[in-house]
């Protein structure tokens, strides 16, 4: 696919998703979200990926302030809504539970770890895109709003299942609700951030904690650990979660990186993994 609206680079075993409309300030379109969904697909099913980071363009000065200003005007002038993207759309983590099979969602239902590398203003779509991550790091400088109810529209893509799940219902119900705006210092108080930095620092440090992911955890784990959370926020049996986990554990001590994370355990070395696990 040819990438109008994003970019990709690799980084042993590090890939950044850039959100990249800088004449829009990263605005969101249809075309955006296909090369999203396209590139995380890419990611989750390359074996040098280990780690995903998405971040906006620097020279938008924002992470992504929500839907294109036309793009709004539009859905006014036809009174209905048009994601702007095609029927063939790249489904990331395709199969794993039909719980994930939703925009944004699915971000869930990857097995990569995502990182959201928030340089600047999120807002929306932008907001919503954020949540769904799995880590958040967050320019102290940052605007966070979801922005729907001063468009009379309601919580979008979700934001009303996750944002709960992140910061607490009351928390939530306040942010949306209101519509007001989160600074990145308050993102890191209620915890929404992971970490909350200066806005230089927010991809370098995406960068550090994608790289310390992958030389101190084993492929295996980082997938199987991201796929527990996302499928036990789906349910309330902790039974089932001490069974599958039980289960997993039992699998993977056959593996030879739980012999190899004994041994560098062991001999107080740093880890040789393997391969990250085929999809």
């Amino acid at each position: 696919m040819e990438l109008k609206t994003t970019r990709w680079e690799t980084d042993d075993g590090v890939a950044t998703l850039t959100l990249s409309r800088p004449e829009s300030h990263n605005a969101w379109t249809g075309r955006m979200h296909t090369e999203l969904r396209h590139l995380l697909d890419l990611g989750e099913s390359d074996p040098d990926v280990r780690v995903i980071i998405i971040t906006g363009d620097p020279d938008g000065r924002t992470f992504c302030p929500g839907g294109d200003a036309k793009a709004l005007a539009a859905h006014a002038e036809r009174g209905a809504y048009d994601p702007g993207t095609p029927p063939d759309l790249a489904n990331p983590g395709d199969g794993a539970d039909p719980a994930f099979d939703a925009d944004f969602a699915y971000l869930l239902a990857m097995e990569t770890p995502t990182i959201a590398a928030v340089n600047g203003a999120a807002a929306g779509v932008g907001l919503a895109l954020v949540c769904w991550c799995d880590i958040r790091i967050i320019a102290n400088t940052a605007k966070l709003t979801s922005a729907h109810g001063k468009l009379n529209l309601p919580a979008e893509y979700g934001l009303s299942w996750i944002l709960p799940r992140l910061v607490g219902r009351g928390r939530a119900s306040d942010i949306l609700l209101s519509s007001r705006i989160v600074l990145g210092d308050e993102a890191g108080t209620i915890g929404l951030a992971n970490q909350v930095t200066e806005p230089d620092d927010v991809l370098p440090s995406a960068q550090r904690y994608a790289r310390q992911l992958i030389e101190t955890i084993s492929p295996h784990a980082l997938r199987a650990t991201k796929r527990q959370l996302a499928v036990d926020a789906t349910h309330d049996d902790p039974a089932r979660s001490v069974r599958d986990a039980q289960a997993r554990l039992e699998q993977m001590m056959t593996e030879s990186d739980y012999r190899e994370g004994a041994a560098a355990l062991n001999e107080k070395r740093a880890p040789r993994w393997g391969e990250k696990p085929a999809n």
